[in-house]
């Protein structure tokens, strides 16, 4: 039995980073498009209804595109230079988050809404590459 336990765990391991990749691909994925469904800039949704100035309103749509792309093209670059890039990705999902959190979604705090809502997998997927980087 525990020969097919090995076995399991082996077969497995070898597609260990594909996991990484497919939660990459999807949080990366999910930031090109809220921060592509913002243009044309500045976003009228982040000017009127936060009442956000509109440079700001600008950057918000253009970090989340930009840190979408940034996340996905640096799986592609194998040196600390990617490293870094998923770092600093993961840095700013979790800080574009927390902000969304703050601002839109106050009355979420450790609710259910907040656990059945893509937010907090965003959060938690901007964590993940913050804390791992690029390694395997």
């Amino acid at each position: 039995m525990n020969h097919f336990f090995y076995k399991f765990n082996n077969f497995f391991s070898n597609f260990e980073a594909l996991g990484s990749l497919f939660l990459r691909l999807g949080v990366g994925i999910a930031f090109i498009i809220y921060g592509y469904g913002k243009f044309p800039l500045p976003p009228e949704g982040l000017t009127e209804y936060f009442d956000l100035p509109p440079f700001l309103a600008s950057l918000v749509a253009i970090s989340e595109l930009s840190t979408g792309i940034v996340l996905i093209v640096a799986h592609f670059i194998k040196n600390s230079v990617g490293h870094i890039l998923t770092r600093l990705a993961g840095l700013n999902i979790v800080i574009l988050m927390i902000c969304i959190f703050a601002v839109a979604h106050r009355d979420w705090f450790i609710t259910k809404q907040l656990f059945t809502n893509i937010q907090i997998f965003l959060l938690i997927g901007g964590l993940f590459f913050l804390l791992k980087g690029n390694k395997v």
